[in-house]
């Protein structure tokens, strides 16, 4: 059993997710919307809205889904995603497509545990810590 971060979204959702497709190459992300619900399914309104999304890179997974219309909630707030490469050059690309509209909090460098580290928040508003090779 793992855990699985899954990210909420004030429909951004399936824009954020093929976008993260993107970034970190997978498949296109796996959209549900909250329109594709039965009409006898209990739950919120129908909308075009995203009810669940996923993409994969290899065994693990990121989730995600927009907040029902009419529902607030502050999308990825106090958390992190962390990801982390072998390859530094890979790492410092996915760092740079990241920050692209976003907003850098630590950029991309040399730390004492790795060749490279950097925090940002992308312009969906979900924060990363992107991590290269480990230092010995």
């Amino acid at each position: 059993m793992t855990f699985t971060p899954f990210l909420h979204f004030q429909g951004q959702c399936a824009e954020a997710m093929a976008f993260y497709a993107r970034v970190f190459g997978t498949g296109p992300a796996l959209i549900s919307r909250y329109s594709d619900m039965p009409p006898a399914a209990e739950g919120p309104p129908s909308s075009d809205r995203v009810m669940f999304s996923q993409i994969a890179l290899g065994d693990h997974m990121l989730q995600a889904s927009d907040f029902p219309e009419g529902v607030e909630g502050d999308p990825q707030k106090a958390v992190s995603v962390a990801w982390g490469s072998k390859d530094l050059e890979q790492a410092q690309a996915v760092f740079e497509a990241l920050s692209d509209e976003g907003a850098v909090i630590m950029p991309f460098a040399s730390t004492f545990w790795s060749m490279g580290f950097g925090m940002v928040k992308d312009r969906f508003g979900t924060h990363w810590m992107i991590s290269g090779p480990l230092t010995a």
